[in-house]
């Protein structure tokens, strides 16, 4: 199966070209518009090179012309981003995977992408990432046979020292300050992005601060888990300047004196760098889930996740990884297109985490 990586070469584009090198069944091509990066990281892996632009009017031909059967498109930020590219994936008669963490993109990609891979007989899944695909299945496992679930709230803490992409800090600073939709209390509410940061703690972590973000979960989850009263996910740096600079941000752009924060995403992600000497190269992740059990009593419960030595950006991998290689291997039949939401269990997780020595907990 010829697998073309679209920002193959980038912060989580090489990370899955990597993962998926030499993998069985699989013949992998990076993919991007610097033919010279593609090269490099191709003669490491012992892949494929293109240039290809996601741009580029002609793409489903190119895509094509080269015998494409899975496209994994990790060239986000997504959030500015239409459904272009998965259409030439569809019109080339490929699969289709994503690293989408936009909102809209993720929420509004089965109903604009479903027939077009349906009559491709073929499978798209956006959303492989960290959400919904790994915090589904977290929450999967710790409500497995509640009654009801009543308040998820997970929180995603990356090391200070770990890559970051300036389409990531793009990512993050398009809704620094927008007004964001959050299930509280069985109603939407509005809440902004990344204000009013509250401490959360963790197994392995030091506190940190916590804000707000915008993301598909958001959204997916009151509909996914039937009767849940409260959805909240948080981010939260590991420097607490750069937390409360976020917060500052998205106050000065409620005031309308920034208005497009993305713009300054090339400078923040290199005053992060300055930062770093603060911080550490331990990072991690914490769901906690409230409801009631199968005896009909109330219950709460959490798992964490701590990855030390900056391996913490692999866990935004893992789900592309691991559908990749389910669609090689010919296990995933259906066609039409998807979010990541349910598709992999924890269990499926769990080589992953084991390969990258992080370490999960269980508590209350």
């Amino acid at each position: 199966m010829k697998t073309i990586v679209l920002g193959g070469y980038g912060n989580f584009g090489a990370r899955i070209c990597r993962a998926l090198a030499n993998s069985p069944g699989m013949t992998l091509v990076i993919a991007g518009r610097d033919l010279a990066k593609a090269q490099a990281l191709a003669d490491e892996c012992g892949a494929g090179a293109a240039a290809i632009d996601i741009t580029d009017p002609h793409l489903s031909k190119v895509l094509m012309d080269m015998g494409a059967a899975l496209v994994i498109h990790t060239a986000g930020p997504f959030q500015a981003q239409g459904y272009a590219v998965a259409h030439a994936v569809a019109a080339a008669g490929a699969h289709y995977i994503d690293l989408a963490d936009g909102r809209r993109f993720v929420c509004d990609f089965p109903a604009a992408l479903d027939l077009a891979f349906r009559q491709q007989e073929r499978i798209a899944i956006t959303g492989a990432s960290t959400v919904p695909a790994l915090s589904s299945a977290v929450v999967d496992y710790l409500t497995g046979g509640w009654r009801s679930i009543g308040d998820i709230d997970f929180c995603i803490a990356p090391a200070q020292t770990a890559p970051r992409g300036v389409a990531t800090m793009a990512a993050v600073l398009s809704y620094c300050g927008a007004p964001v939709q959050v299930w509280q209390g069985g109603r939407w509410v509005t809440r902004y992005g990344w204000a009013d940061p509250q401490p959360m703690a963790y197994a392995r972590l030091r506190p940190r601060l916590a804000s707000l973000c915008d993301i598909p979960d958001l959204e997916l989850f009151p509909a996914y888990y039937p009767g849940v009263q409260s959805v909240q996910f948080r981010a939260a740096l590991e420097i607490g300047l750069s937390q409360r600079s976020l917060a500052l941000i998205g106050a000065l752009r409620r005031k309308g004196v920034i208005r497009r924060p993305e713009r300054l995403a090339g400078f923040l992600n290199w005053a992060a760098d300055g930062l770093d000497i603060f911080g550490t190269a331990l990072g991690g992740m914490v769901v906690r889930v409230a409801g009631i059990d199968a005896g009909g009593a109330a219950i709460t419960r959490a798992w964490h996740i701590a990855a030390d030595d900056d391996h913490g950006p692999e866990i935004p991998c893992m789900a592309a990884i691991l559908l990749a290689r389910r669609i090689a291997a010919g296990q995933l039949k259906q066609s039409g297109a998807y979010s990541s939401i349910g598709q992999l269990t924890l269990a499926d997780f769990e080589p992953e985490f084991k390969k990258w020595n992080m370490v999960t907990d269980l508590g209350a």
